[in-house]
């Protein structure tokens, strides 16, 4: 179940890495993200 779970985590991360990356830099600002916090932020919605 462990791997179930981390396996739904990573591609739950990636979407979201894609998803931001995606929007451009004025898009993020005004979401007060930095594109160098793409990561960070991906990181903490898993």
């Amino acid at each position: 179940m462990n791997l179930i779970n981390n396996y739904r985590n990573w591609r739950r991360y990636r979407e979201t890495v894609n998803e931001l990356s995606r929007l451009s830099n004025r898009e993020l600002a005004d979401l007060g993200i930095s594109r160098y916090d793409i990561r960070y932020v991906a990181r903490k919605a898993v």
